[in-house]
């Protein structure tokens, strides 16, 4: 990468910044086929919205964004992360929806010296013994949203419940994270296939959960996977059990759930590190520009997405756009000096954002619609459990 060459005599280093001066390339993974084509979708529309509220210059440098598709595959997103470095020679790879796309290309990308951001993908590794100094994320550790989750079902007074996720990276976080803030007992547990060819009928769990009693159940499905989910559940007689859950009910997928009319959603609980009625100037703009821009609430995988630009705008012009000033950036992205839809906040020294989490609830706008509602907030200033294996 060109960034790693800027080292010399002094007119070589001017030249190099002259050069690099000219434009700053982001490179921006995220799945553009297969049916979470969807959640990608999302993700470009949010960066390409950011970039015309924002501008597309940043203190000098004119942005140029690069996206890839990683096929929902580790190895694909490996390979397009690799191309984007060194052919494409980017300063910055960002995006990633899935954490095992991300643990697959973050190698490549840190022993470039590229600049590496997740909007999404929160994998504990990189928030403990993979931590690095050049990783940074906007939305946050996997861990949190159901540490908040478990937090929640204390307050709500849950003695007994039963655990469903996926089986990959994030589903295995989601579990222990709930399992770390929750107090009573977890009467069961199933981690299901996902992949390309996630598992969709979730029949024989169902059951399970259903013999075991529990009060309440916790769920991660995101995509497509959790509007059959609640489609089963509703099937499986378990419409009125108390459902918490996260990244499975968004903007995305609610108005699919409403128009197949699987009810159960509308008494799920829904825990989160934004909503889209959030009141703050930036948030209030992204939405009203989205939604004018596309014709759709954005989600949460938007919302990660769209702050990456001022996140990137306010970096470069903390250095008055000196890319060689590696110090000065990572100093700038530690401080997040940016207006950010979620609100204020802050960085652990993981690099890994914190802030408020909401208990978001399902509610039936004046027109008809499904939308989220903020009901109060299940955690406030919580750090991810593994910020103390991080040597930073």
């Amino acid at each position: 990468m060109k960034l790693k060459t800027i080292a010399g005599s002094a007119v070589l280093c001017l030249a190099a910044t002259q050069v690099a001066a000219e434009e700053f390339k982001v490179g921006f993974v995220t799945t553009l086929t297969t049916p979470a084509a969807v959640i990608g979708r999302d993700m470009v529309d949010a960066v390409n919205l950011s970039l015309e509220h924002h501008g597309s210059e940043f203190a000098g440098h004119k942005v140029t964004v690069l996206f890839e598709d990683d096929g929902f595959k580790p190895e694909t997103g490996r390979q397009k992360v690799e191309k984007l470095i060194q052919s494409d020679e980017v300063d910055v790879v960002a995006g990633f929806i899935w954490s095992n796309v991300l643990l697959a290309a973050q190698r490549p990308v840190l022993r470039s010296g590229a600049w590496l951001i997740s909007t999404n993908a929160g994998p504990s590794e990189l928030a403990g013994r993979l931590c690095h100094e050049n990783f940074f994320s906007t939305r946050g550790q996997n861990d949190l949203s159901p540490m908040a989750l478990g937090e929640q079902l204390n307050k709500d007074g849950v003695k007994t419940l039963y655990i469903m996720v996926p089986n990959y990276a994030a589903g295995k976080d989601m579990a222990r994270g709930v399992e770390t803030g929750f107090e009573g007992e977890v009467v069961g547990k199933d981690l299901t296939r996902w992949g390309a060819d996630p598992q969709l009928d979730f029949s024989a769990e169902l059951a399970k959960v259903r013999a075991s009693g529990a009060e309440a159940l916790m769920a991660f499905y995101p995509g497509r996977a959790g509007g059959a989910f609640f489609a089963q559940l509703e099937r499986a007689g378990l419409g009125d059990l108390p459902v918490y859950t996260v990244y499975t009910v968004d903007s995305i997928s609610l108005p699919r759930m409403q128009k197949a009319g699987l009810s159960a959603v509308k008494s799920a609980r829904a825990i989160e590190y934004w909503s889209p009625d959030l009141d703050n100037p930036a948030n209030r703009r992204f939405v009203e520009g989205f939604r004018a821009a596309y014709g759709r609430t954005p989600s949460f995988y938007a919302a990660g997405a769209y702050d990456l630009i001022p996140y990137l705008k306010s970096a470069l012009e903390a250095v008055e756009g000196d890319l060689s000033n590696r110090d000065g950036i990572r100093a700038a992205l530690r401080a997040a000096d940016y207006d950010s839809v979620r609100g204020a906040l802050t960085y652990g020294s993981n690099h890994y954002p914190i802030n408020d989490y909401y208990v978001r609830r399902i509610v039936e706008a004046p027109d008809g619609t499904w939308n989220f509602k903020v009901d109060g907030v299940a955690s406030s200033g919580a750090t991810d459990p593994y910020i103390g294996q991080c040597k930073l």
